[in-house]
């Protein structure tokens, strides 16, 4: 179950450095929103912002949406802190991903991710062979 992560430890950072170079990265976005935030907006609200704000450091990373679809029922799993939304992002590489999270224009923005989620569960994956 995720909970209360909304940004990677030290470690999980450290370890995505492994991935293997020159192979394609997706992330698996699995993001609840919190009901209100500081600002008095709703999680959602603020996550709508920091998605569009995103779009551009995405595009220019050579990333690419696959999917996204809002959560409508947990089958299996902790209904009571469901997920409200999860998406699929396919980076070239890791390299991709790491200089679009460390561009400081991006990190201006990044911010609002953090404010809007309850969690933000963010899943490095690698296609299977």
């Amino acid at each position: 179950m995720l909970t209360n992560q909304i940004s990677p430890t030290d470690q999980q950072f450290a370890h995505l450095q492994s991935y293997p170079k020159n192979t394609p990265l997706v992330m698996l976005n699995v993001l609840r929103f919190k009901s209100t935030t500081s600002t008095n907006e709703t999680g959602q609200e603020v996550y709508a912002r920091y998605f569009k704000n995103a779009q551009p450091f995405v595009v220019e990373s050579g990333a690419k949406l696959i999917w996204k679809g809002e959560v409508h029922t947990v089958l299996i799993g902790d209904s009571e802190n469901a997920p409200h939304l999860a998406f699929l992002v396919e980076y070239p590489s890791v390299d991709h991903f790491f200089g679009m999270v460390m561009n400081p224009e991006y990190q201006k923005i990044a911010s609002d991710r953090g404010l809007a989620l309850e969690y933000g569960g963010l899943i490095a994956c690698q296609t299977a062979v």
